[in-house]
C-alpha cells in the first residue's frame, strides 16, 4: 500500500537536481495531501493514500522522509534538508464544492473522538515520525474556528504536543476568507491577527501583506509575532542551505540533471504503477490474456488513448508518455480502437462503432472510469455510478463481444460498478487509479500476465445509495437510531461493492500465525498493571487509560506476531499481508471500530514458496481506541488479531 522511502527519495533527488540546474526558484513542496479519504465523492481523494489512518500516517512519514532526504526510520539530521515537504490540509478537510457548500465556508463539526482517531493521526505521524518541515492549515473551520486561526490546533497540538519544527502556511487565500467569506473576523486586521497569534507563519496570498502594517499600527499584532513567523520561515531556508554560498559545495550540490528521468527512476515509476493496480474480478480466469491466442484485440474507451488521463491532478512533465492503446498495439499487431464516448461525461457516444469493433475481434478491453472534469480540486461528485452513457456502452460492447470482456477503470475515487461485477459477460475488472507516466505499460503487463497483480483497495467502494448521506456530515461512527451508516471500513455498516483491502491475484495465497513466534506477554508479569483499576463507561464497557498505563509498561506489553505466508501458484508475485484487530463487541455503543488495520507488509514469493513475516504488536497503540472525550483507552477483555480472513488469535487484556 505504501512505496518505500527509497522510492520516495526520488522526488527529493529530482527536485534538487532541477534546482541545482537553475530551473527552480525554491525547494519547498506543498505535499503530501494526507487528509483521510472520508467520503467517496471527494474530488481530491485521488491525491491521498486512502481512507485508513494507519496507512495514511505511514505514507505521510515515509513521503516526508523521502523528500527531505532522511532514512526510512531512526533519527534525522534536522539541520539539512534535501527538499522541504509540507503535510496538508490540517485538519478535517475533505470537501470541495458539494451542492453549493464550498470548502471556503464549510464548518466541519467534528467530535473529539473522531478528531483523535481519524482526522489527526496522519498529521501526528507526519510530524513525529516523518519530521516534516512544513504544515498547511486548511480553508475550512472545525467546530466554528478557522483552522488557520486555531491556536489549540497549530501551536498547542502541532508545536507543543507533537514537537513540530518548521513553518506553517495557510492554504492559498485562506486568511482572506476568514473575514471576507466566513465572517469569523470582524475586520481584515483581525483576520491577520487571528492567524499570526494562532501560530501561522506565512500566508499564501497577499492578505497579510496588504493588511499586516495596519494590524501592527492598530496594536492587534506585535513585532514579536512577525519575528516568530520570520524565524520559522528563515530557519527552513537555512536548513535547505540557501544561504551557504556556492550551491555546488552544498551537501546536495553534486545532484545534477542526469538524476532527472534516469532509467532507474523510470523503472520505479513502472513499479509503482504495477503495484497500485487492483484486480477486482477475474471470473473463469479471463485474465491473463495470452499473446499466442489473441490474434486481434479491441480497445474501447475514451481513457485508452490520452496519456494525460493517466496522470490525475498536480503532476509535473512526465519523462515518457505512452497511452494504453499505444502499448497494447505493441502486444497485438491487429489492435482496433473505438473511443465510444467523447469523455468521462459520455454525453456524446459512438456506441455502434464500438459494438462493431467488439464483434470483430478475439478479445476486448474497455478503458472507462472518470477524468479531471469529474473529480478534482473544487469539484466533488454527486453520484458514484459511471457518468453519462458509460454503462450502456460497456453493456452493449459486452453483449457484442465473442467472449467476456475486460473492464479497466481509471479513476481516483471509487465507483459503483455493481452491474459489471455481476455481469457474466464482463470477465474481469481492473482498477488502475491514475497510474502515472508508466501506467499504460503497467496495465498491459498485468493484462498479459507479465506482472502478477497484488494491489489492494485503499478505500471502500460504496453503492450509489450512499449518496443519500450528506457529504457535510463529518461523523465517522454509525448511528443506528437515525439510520446513519457510518464511514470507511472501520465504522460503515452498509453493503459494499468492494471492501477496503480487497484485491485478487493470479496466484493463491494462504496465511496463518506461527504459534512459536507469536508470543503475547503475561499481563501479571508487568509491573504496575495490577494496580490499575478499569473505568466503566456510560455504555458499560470497562476500560484502561493508556496514559495511566505509562510508557514503560506499554513498552513491555509489545510482542511479535509471526505469519507464515505461502504462494500456492501458479505465478510468482508480490503479496501484501494485512494485519487487523477486531473487537468482539463493536456494536455495543462504545464507538469501537468493527476492525482496524494495525500493520501491513509486502513480500515477493515464488510460486509454491513460503516465508515468515513478523509484525510488532503494541497493545497500547494497536488495541486502544478513542473514547468520546478523545482519550486513548484499552477495553478490558478479548482482542482478536487477524491476518486476512484466514487466521486469528485472541489476547485478553485484564490488568
Amino acid at each position: 500500500m505504501c512505496q518505500g522511502v527509497a522510492k520516495l527519495q526520488v522526488i527529493g533527488v529530482e527536485a534538487r537536481a532541477v534546482y541545482n540546474n537553475g530551473q527552480a526558484e525554491g525547494l519547498t513542496f506543498w505535499a503530501p495531501n494526507i487528509n483521510v479519504f472520508r467520503d467517496p465523492r471527494w474530488g481530491r481523494g485521488q491525491e491521498t493514500p486512502g481512507e485508513d489512518p494507519t496507512v495514511t500516517g505511514k505514507y505521510a512519514a515515509v513521503f516526508v522522509r523521502g523528500v527531505q532526504g532522511y532514512g526510512i526510520s531512526g533519527p534525522v539530521n534536522s539541520t539539512d534538508l534535501e527538499a522541504s515537504a509540507c503535510c496538508k490540509h490540517f485538519t478535517a478537510y475533505d470537501l470541495e464544492n458539494w451542492k453549493s457548500v464550498t470548502r471556503y465556508v464549510f464548518d466541519a463539526k467534528v467530535t473529539a473522538q473522531d478528531l483523535e482517531d481519524t482526522y489527526n493521526p496522519p498529521f501526528k505521524s507526519c510530524v513525529e515520525d516523518g519530521h516534516a518541515s512544513g504544515i498547511m492549515c486548511s480553508y475550512n473551520r472545525v467546530n466554528g474556528v478557522p483552522t488557520c486561526a486555531d491556536y489549540n490546533l497549530l501551536s498547542k497540538t502541532a508545536r507543543q504536543n507533537w514537537g513540530f519544527y518548521g513553518y506553517i502556511t495557510s492554504d492559498c487565500d485562506a486568511v482572506s476568507i476568514i473575514h471576507d467569506a466566513q465572517g469569523y473576523a470582524k475586520t481584515a486586521e483581525d483576520a491577520v491577527a487571528d492567524v499570526l497569534k494562532a501560530g501561522m507563519d506565512v500566508n499564501c496570498g497577499s492578505y497579510v501583506q496588504q493588511h499586516g502594517a495596519s494590524a501592527l499600527q492598530q496594536g492587534k499584532i506585535t513585532e514579536q509575532d512577525i519575528d516568530r513567523a520570520l524565524h520559522n520561515l528563515f530557519a527552513v531556508r537555512m536548513r535547505l542551505g540557501l544561504f551557504n554560498g556556492d550551491p555546488r559545495r552544498n551537501r546536495f550540490g553534486n545532484i545534477g540533471p542526469d538524476q532527472v528521468c534516469s532509467q532507474e527512476h523510470q523503472d520505479l515509476a513502472l513499479q509503482a504503477a504495477q503495484e497500485g493496480i487492483v484486480l477486482l474480478k477475474n471470473d473463469g480466469a479471463a485474465l491473463p490474456l495470452s499473446k499466442s491466442t489473441v490474434a486481434s484485440l479491441g480497445v474501447i474507451g475514451f481513457n485508452a488513448n490520452d496519456a494525460t488521463r493517466l496522470l490525475g491532478n498536480y503532476f509535473g512533465p512526465p519523462c515518457v508518455t505512452a497511452t494504453p492503446l499505444q502499448v497494447l498495439q505493441g502486444y497485438v499487431k491487429d489492435t482496433r480502437f473505438a473511443a465510444g464516448c467523447n469523455a468521462a461525461a459520455c454525453n456524446v457516444t459512438a456506441i455502434p462503432e464500438a459494438v462493431q469493433v467488439a464483434s470483430s475481434v478475439d478479445s476486448v478491453v474497455l478503458f472507462m472510469g472518470l477524468d479531471q472534469d469529474q473529480e478534482r480540486e473544487e469539484v466533488d461528485r454527486l453520484d458514484l455510478t459511471l457518468p453519462g452513457q458509460q454503462q450502456s456502452l460497456i453493456e452493449s460492447v459486452a453483449n457484442a463481444a465473442k467472449k467476456p470482456v475486460i473492464l479497466v477503470l481509471l479513476c481516483g475515487g471509487p465507483v459503483d460498478v455493481s452491474f459489471a461485477k455481476t455481469n457474466p459477460k464482463i470477465g474481469a475488472i481492473l482498477w488502475a487509479g491514475y497510474p502515472g507516466e508508466a501506467g499504460g505499460m503497467a496495465i498491459a503487463q498485468v493484462l498479459f500476465g507479465e506482472h502478477n497483480p497484488g494491489g489492494r483497495l485503499p478505500v471502500t467502494w460504496y453503492p450509489q445509495d450512499f449518496t443519500e448521506v450528506p457529504m457535510t456530515d463529518m461523523r465517522m461512527r454509525a448511528d443506528p437510531a437515525t439510520g446513519y451508516p457510518g464511514r470507511t471500513y472501520r465504522f460503515y455498516r452498509g453493503q459494499t461493492v468492494f471492501d477496503f483491502g480487497y484485491g485478487l491475484s493470479y496466484s493463491k495465497y494462504s496465511h496463518r500465525f506461527v504459534a512459536s513466534g507469536t508470543k503475547p506477554p503475561s499481563m501479571s508479569s508487568i509491573a504496575g498493571l495490577k494496580a490499575l483499576e478499569p473505568t466503566t463507561t456510560a455504555a458499560g464497557a470497562a476500560t484502561y487509560d493508556v496514559e495511566a498505563i505509562g510508557s514503560e509498561a506499554c513498552e513491555r506489553l509489545k510482542f511479535p506476531a509471526v505469519v507464515r505466508v505461502q504462494n500456492h501458484g501458479p505465478m510468482d508475485g508480490k503479496h501484501p499481508v494485512l494485519l487487523f484487530l477486531r473487537w468482539p463487541n463493536a456494536t455495543d455503543g462504545s464507538g469501537r471500530p468493527a476492525r482496524q488495520l494495525i500493520g501491513f507488509r509486502s513480500l515477493h514469493l515464488r510460486a509454491m514458496q513460503a516465508a515468515h513475516v513478523e509484525f510488532e504488536v503494541s497493545p497500547c497503540k494497536h488495541f486502544s481506541r478513542a473514547s468520546e472525550d478523545g482519550r486513548k483507552v484499552i477495553d478490558q477483555g478479548s482482542h482478536f488479531v487477524m491476518v486476512g480472513e484466514d487466521d486469528e488469535f485472541e489476547m485478553s487484556f485484564m490488568a
